[in-house]
């Protein structure tokens, strides 16, 4: 947990929003600063509790997740977030550093997984990657992620759909169904 030298920025025009769920508040408060000096706008949660509200309620483009928390575990959140339809991107950062939680971790559906103690400038550059490998648009130009398949785009919450950028008219059974 040391002190960055350079922080990697946020890519230039986005304002991607990361939400740090760690129950220790001196990793919290460390981790929400390092964020916001480069560039992203910051929610935390101490709980898994708070973790399943922020991400369920305010959709952020990325969530930095502990695994060992007071009332559940990172794992068992992201089932949960899964299952209810939330696929935002996770960034598993832990003091769990066997194999078999690694494995655990990813398989449940993290993208990358970090353990404790870690170097801020690390985790930056991961969230970095994490967010350019998934393309995920910044919160503030449209809330969840566009969805794309070949040629087709969805907008979850304009509930528009584009085919070779010409709009799409559908119902909305029709737009559920594509979704």
């Amino acid at each position: 947990m040391n002190a960055p030298l350079n922080l990697p920025a946020a890519p230039v025009g986005a304002r991607h929003t990361v939400l740090v769920v760690e129950d220790d508040a001196s990793i919290r408060t460390l981790l929400s600063s390092a964020l916001t000096a480069a560039g992203y706008a910051v929610m935390s949660a101490g709980t898994g509790q708070e973790a399943m509200f922020e991400a369920g309620s305010r959709r952020p483009d990325l969530i930095v997740l502990d695994v060992m928390l007071p009332d559940t575990d990172g794992f068992r959140v992201i089932r949960d977030l899964r299952a209810q339809g939330v696929y935002t991107p996770v960034l598993f950062l832990t003091a769990r550093a066997d194999v078999e939680d690694r494995i655990i971790g990813l398989s449940s559906g993290g993208d990358d997984y970090v353990t404790k103690p870690f170097h801020v400038q690390e985790i930056l550059l991961r969230i970095r990657a994490i967010l350019r490998r998934s393309n995920t648009p910044p919160a503030e130009t449209g809330g969840r992620p566009l969805l794309r398949y070949a040629d087709l785009t969805l907008d979850e919450d304009s509930h528009e759909v584009f085919r070779a950028d010409r709009p799409l008219k559908l119902s909305p059974t029709e737009f559920r169904l594509l979704a």
